[in-house]
């Protein structure tokens, strides 16, 4: 099994940063997809952001240039930077982690999410 704890969600002035992050415990596999996920009031969990083991990354256009994902692989730990927060930004963050397991399929795991409050 897997656990996925966040931190570093709070509340922030629109126009500043946050840094989040996940710490993945249990059995990680060597090859996983790990990313970020936000959820507005209402609204569906959409992907934010996301990084492989290998180093490659994919990002939400909303958020190019203002959001940066980055994962150390040595703690199975990921980040999420996110500056010129915008109050749209705001919601859930929920850590997501991907992987394939001894059956070959391959599972899905969440964190409980944090909360980003950006004020205007």
């Amino acid at each position: 099994q897997v656990q996925l704890v966040e931190s570093g969600g709070g509340l922030v002035q629109a126009g500043g940063s946050l840094r989040l992050s996940c710490a993945a415990s249990g059995v990680i596999r060597s090859t996983n997809r790990m990313g970020w996920y936000h959820q507005a009031p209402g609204k569906q969990r959409d992907l934010v952001a996301a990084i492989t083991s290998g180093g490659t990354t994919d990002y939400a256009e909303s958020v190019k240039g203002r959001f940066t994902i980055s994962r150390d692989n040595a703690k199975n730990t990921a980040y999420l930077q996110m500056n010129s927060l915008k109050p749209e930004d705001a919601g859930v963050y929920y850590c997501h982690l991907r992987q394939r397991e001894e059956d070959l399929l391959e599972y899905n795991y969440w964190g409980q999410g944090t909360q980003v409050t950006v004020s205007s």
